[in-house]
Parts: structure tokens; sequence; C-alpha cells
């Protein structure tokens, strides 16, 4: 598993505890679209060997 993935999975778990568990706000959106960012850039590297 590469470093965005991981990464990308831990924002989506961190996301998902926000949303479900704490009232964060806005913050969790950001997280969620962070995490969104860095598991299409492991998958365009993945797939293509991109970059």
């Amino acid at each position: 598993m590469g470093l965005l993935l991981i990464i990308g999975i831990i924002l989506l778990v961190l996301w998902a505890l926000g949303l479900f568990a704490f009232s964060l706000g806005g913050l969790v959106h950001i997280v969620l679209v962070l995490a969104v960012i860095l598991i299409i850039i492991w998958l365009l590297k993945a797939v293509f060997r991109a970059f």
C-alpha cells in the first residue's frame, strides 16, 4: 500500500468519526475532500504509472 492510500484511508476514517461521533462543522468536509483527492492521486499512480 502506498503512503497516499494510507493517508487517504486515515482521513476517511477521521471524516466518518467526525460526521457521526463529533460535531466539527466544516472541518469534517475539508478532511473528506483531502482524503478523496489523495485516493484519486494514488489510483492514478497505480493504474497509469503517472507522476
